[in-house]
């Protein structure tokens, strides 16, 4: 099952967020993607559409994004084993480790705010 709020935004500007893009982009294989969400979600909606339109800008392959969808009480697969109460949210794994976690109400959007700890965490895209 997809989440639908993950298709990306038609109107979403990749260009504006270049250097995100580019963060992503270098990683785009060597990482996954676990976003859970809810179609019915206001903030999902808000918020998903855009990352997705940034991990297709990246060419991130459908391979490493993974869906997890949850119904209106927060349930759903894996939201007992990743310890999910907020949605959305956004596990990025490196060889089945979590590096990063995005919950629900960051002061960035979720790839601004994941790229940003994605070079935190694996180093600066430059040095790749």
């Amino acid at each position: 099952m997809t989440l639908e709020t993950l298709e990306p935004n038609p109107v979403w500007m990749a260009d504006a967020y270049a250097d995100t893009v580019a963060t992503l982009e270098a990683y785009n294989t060597a990482v996954v993607y676990k976003v859970w969400g809810g179609d019915w979600c206001k903030d999902c909606r808000a918020q998903l559409p855009d990352f997705g339109a940034a991990l297709e800008a990246a060419s991130v392959p459908e391979s490493h994004i993974e869906h997890y969808p949850v119904d209106e009480d927060k349930q759903g697969p894996g939201v007992e084993e990743y310890d999910i109460e907020y949605i959305p949210t956004v596990v990025v794994e490196r060889n089945g480790e979590e590096i990063v976690r995005f919950v629900e109400e960051e002061p960035e959007p979720i790839a601004v705010w994941i790229a940003d700890r994605l070079e935190e965490v694996l180093g600066d895209v430059e040095q790749q």
